[in-house]
C-alpha cells in the first residue's frame, strides 16, 4: 500500500539537459529500458524532453526528434527529475538552481560546477528537500561516491588515492609500456578519442583536481572547493623519468589524493592534492592500465578498499547517471527528504608545504670525488633521510667531462623540508641540473 500520497502508476517526468556523448546514451537507455527502470524506481520514468543548443546536430544515438527543445527553462519547470549533462558553469548552474526551485531532484555529472559551487547547490537542495546526486562526476561508471557517502558513513576514512582521469592514465601507461615520449603518447590518445584537441584540462590536472575536491568533501564530511586543491599536471614528466621509475620498481600515475592527519600540535587537517606520483609496482593502483580509473581508500575499520572500472565513455558514464536517477525516483515514490551530502563539521584544508611525503629526486652531477658527501650533508642539515640512492656513470657533459645521474628516494618528511633540500642541492656547483622531482606514495 502506498502511504506517501504519491499516485500509484503516475509517471515521473524526467528532463535531460544536454545530449552529447553521455546524454545521448542516457536518453537511449531511458527509452529502451523504460520498463525495467520503472520497476526499480517504483514508478514509470517518462523522458519528457531533451534541451540542446542545436536541434540539427548529429547525435550518438537515434532519438525521436520531437523530444528535442531549445527551451531548457520550460522543460525543467515541468519536471520531477532533471538530469544536467551540459557541463561548464553557466547556464548549467542557473538551470540546476531553477530545477531545485521548482522542487525537482537533480542528477548531474558536472564536476567543474560541483567543485566550484557545490556548497551553494547543496544548501539549496537541502532547503528545498530535494535530492542532488552526482555519481557520474567522478570516475565515470565506477561506483565510488555513494559507497563513500553511505557504505562508509559508519567508518573513518583516512586517505583516498585516485586515478580519476583516463586521458592522463592512458598517456602515462603508454610511456611506461612502450617508452613513448609525452608528446607521442598524447597524440596517440587524441587519435583514439581519449584526449580532446585541447587537452589542457586533463594533462594539467584540472579535471582531476575538481574530482579530488568532490572526493575529499564526501570522505571527510567537510566542504572543499577547487581552490583548496594543490594541482600539478603531467606535462613535465619525461620518458627518462618513466624509464628511471621502471628501473627502480615504480610506475608514475597522476593521483588525486585526499588525506586526513593531525599536525604536531594535534590539530586535524586534510590535504587535497593532484600531482604525478611514483607508486611501487606492487601497489594495486599500479596495475590500472589504459584509460581505466580506480580509487583506493584506506579506512580506519574497513581497511584498504579499491574501486575499479571504466572512467569515461558515453555508455559507462550513463550507467552512473541512471543509477542516480533510479535512486532519486525511488526516494520520491517512498517519500522523505532528499539526500545530498553529509557535512558534519569543518576540517581545515592544509597547504602542500605541510604535507608529509617522500620524494624521488633526479640529479645530473659532475663525476668527481666528494659529490655524494656534499649532497648527503645537505640532507642531514635539513633533516631529510635518504631511503635509496642509485648512481649511473655513462654520460659526458657539454665540456667533455664525465657526469653521473643520481636518483634519490627519500623517507617521508615535510614537503617544506623536502623543497628546501632540493633548492639547496640545486645551488651546489657540482650539480649540473635537477632533472626531476616527483612525489612518492605507497612506501
Amino acid at each position: 500500500m502506498n502511504t506517501t500520497g504519491y499516485p500509484p502508476g503516475k509517471p515521473l517526468r524526467v528532463a535531460l539537459l544536454g545530449c552529447g556523448n553521455v546524454g545521448s546514451q542516457v536518453a537511449r537507455i531511458l527509452l529502451e529500458d523504460a520498463e525495467n527502470l520503472g520497476l526499480r524506481a517504483g514508478a514509470p520514468l517518462e523522458l519528457t524532453g531533451i534541451a540542446v543548443r542545436s536541434l540539427d546536430a548529429e547525435r550518438d544515438a537515434d532519438l525521436p526528434r520531437e523530444l528535442f527543445t531549445q527551451d531548457a527553462e520550460e522543460l525543467i519547470a515541468n519536471a520531477d527529475i532533471v538530469i544536467e549533462l551540459m557541463g561548464g558553469i553557466e547556464p548549467a548552474r542557473s538551470l540546476i538552481l531553477g530545477a531545485i526551485g521548482h522542487g525537482a531532484s537533480v542528477v548531474s555529472g558536472n564536476k567543474a560546477l560541483l567543485a566550484k559551487d557545490g556548497p551553494a547547490l547543496y544548501e539549496k537542495a537541502d532547503a528545498a528537500g530535494v535530492q542532488l546526486s552526482y555519481e557520474a562526476a567522478v570516475a565515470g561508471a565506477v561506483p565510488i561516491l555513494r559507497p563513500i557517502r553511505d557504505s562508509l558513513s559508519g567508518d573513518r576514512i583516512r586517505r583516498v588515492l585516485g586515478i580519476v582521469n583516463g586521458t592522463t592514465n592512458y598517456i602515462l601507461d603508454q610511456m611506461d609500456s612502450t617508452g613513448a615520449s609525452f608528446g607521442d603518447a598524447l597524440k596517440d590518445a587524441q587519435a583514439l578519442g581519449y584526449a580532446e584537441a585541447d587537452p589542457t584540462a586533463d594533462v594539467e590536472g584540472h579535471d582531476a583536481a575538481a574530482k579530488a575536491a568532490i572526493l575529499a568533501s564526501l570522505s571527510f564530511h567537510t566542504r572543499f572547493a577547487l581552490e583548496d586543491v594543490y594541482c600539478e599536471g603531467i606535462t613535465s614528466v619525461t620518458a627518462d623519468d618513466v624509464a628511471a621509475a621502471k628501473d627502480d620498481g615504480y610506475v608514475i600515475k597522476l593521483l588525486a589524493i585526499a588525506e586526513f592527519w593531525n599536525d604536531d600540535s594535534g590539530d586535524p587537517g586534510v590535504s587535497v592534492r593532484v600531482h604525478p606520483t611514483l607508486l611501487p609496482r606492487t601497489h594495486p593502483l599500479a596495475a590500472v592500465h589504459g584509460a581505466f580509473n580506480a580509487v583506493f581508500i584506506e579506512a580506519e575499520n574497513a581497511g584498504e578498499l579499491m574501486f575499479y572500472g571504466q572512467g569515461a565513455g558515453g555508455t559507462p558514464t550513463a550507467s552512473a547517471v541512471l543509477g542516480d536517477v533510479v535512486s532519486a525516483a525511488r526516494r520520491m515514490v517512498l517519500g522523505g527528504p532528499g539526500r545530498t551530502e553529509t557535512t558534519t563539521g569543518h576540517v581545515p584544508a592544509r597547504g602542500i608545504e605541510t604535507v608529509s611525503t617522500s620524494y624521488s629526486i633526479g640529479l645530473d652531477v659532475t663525476d668527481q670525488p666528494g659529490v655524494l658527501a656534499k649532497i648527503a650533508h645537505i640532507f642531514a642539515d635539513t633533516g631529510v633521510s635518504i631511503e635509496t640512492m642509485r648512481q649511473r656513470i655513462d654520460q659526458t657533459g657539454q665540456d667533455g667531462e664525465p657526469t653521473a645521474e643520481l636518483r634519490i628516494v627519500t623517507h617521508r618528511a615535510l614537503e617544506a623540508s623536502l623543497a628546501a633540500t632540493v633548492t639547496q642541492i640545486a645551488a651546489l656547483p657540482v650539480i649540473n641540473a635537477v632533472t626531476s622531482v616527483l612525489r612518492v606514495e605507497g612506501i
